[in-house]
Parts: structure tokens; sequence; C-alpha cells
């Protein structure tokens, strides 16, 4: 069972698409939300959700405060229905807005024309290193400064060649999974 593990939203249980998807897992969730509270790399932040799913690295973002987030998929369906179960669980002033789009991530990534604070994508395994190239080389450009990227692959995936604009930060291996920590470059 996928959940929404703090926040507004807390423990809510989100609906996963029934085949091609491999949510991440809570454990690498909370790592990985960790890392970026400590940073302060969440709280008001617009987050695209890249190959969203069920949509719950995004929706997490937004019930531990981000301001907006984008979810792109094309089967979005489960990540709309999931978007609107959180919604609801906001109270207050200042409530998030979520976004969806059943774009491809590459078509939706050449039309944007928004910057995002924080990334996350997260493609099936078998998507080749070159289409996560492309992917990168198109958001490169529509990144804010001080910009985070993690990017979610197998252990065995070919490490990605950086476009100009991105930098690498680190690596961190969850069992098969493993994290890239990217930034936008300094100018």
């Amino acid at each position: 069972m996928t959940r929404i593990i703090a926040g507004f939203a807390g423990s809510l249980a989100l609906k996963v698409p029934g085949s091609g998807t491999r949510p991440t897992s809570d454990r690498v969730r909370e790592a990985l939300f960790s890392a970026l509270e400590a940073r302060d790399a969440v709280s008001g932040m617009r987050v695209l959700d890249l190959y969203a799913g069920s949509g719950a690295l995004g929706l997490e973002a937004v019930s531990r405060g981000a301001a907006h987030a984008t979810l792109v998929d094309r089967s979005i369906t489960t990540a709309k229905h999931n978007a609107a179960i959180v919604l609801r669980q906001a109270r207050g002033p200042g409530k998030p807005e979520v976004a969806t789009s059943s774009q491809s991530v590459q078509a939706f990534l050449d039309e944007a024309r928004t910057f995002w604070d924080l990334v996350f994508l997260d493609p099936p395994y078998e998507l080749s290193t070159a289409e996560l190239e492309r992917n990168l080389a198109a958001l490169a450009p529509r990144l804010s400064p001080d910009a985070v990227v993690v990017v979610e692959r197998s252990v065995r995936s070919d490490e990605p060649e950086l476009p100009d604009g991105l930098e690498w930060e680190r690596r961190k291996n969850y069992g098969d999974t493993a994290i890239y920590w990217l930034v936008a470059e300094a100018d």
C-alpha cells in the first residue's frame, strides 16, 4: 500500500496504477523528504513530478507544504484521483494547487514555460538512458535558481550524462533503487 507519510494528508492511502508502475517505497520517500526538508526545499515550492504514476512524490510534497505540484504521466487517471483526495484534506488559507498532464514527459517539457524549484523524475526502469538524458536536457532551462532534481533509477542503470544547467550533488542507493541528487548550476 502506498500512502502519504507526513503533513496535512499524512497516513492517507493512495491508489496505485494497475500495471507498469513501481511506486517509490515508504522508506525511500521518508529518507528523500527528510533530506529535502533539512535543506528547506519543499515548503512553498513549485514541484514537478515526472512519470508520476500514483503522484505519490508530488502529493507528498504538497502535503508537506509545497505551494504547487504538477503531475505528468501518460496514464494520469490514478494521479488525478489521488490529487483530489489529498486536496480535500487541505485546510485554511494558502491551499496548495495541483495540476495534471497526460502528455508524454518529453512533449510536456518541450512545451513548458514554467519554472520549478523541485523536480522528481522517476521513470520506469526500462526507460533508456538516452531518453532520460533528453528529458534532463529539456528540463534544465525550466529550473529556478537553486532548484533540486531527484532522479530515481535502478542501481543497474547507466548514469546519465548531464546537460548544461545541471550538476551532480550525490547518489544514494536503497536496495535496487539509486537516487541521484542534481542541482541547477550556479551562474
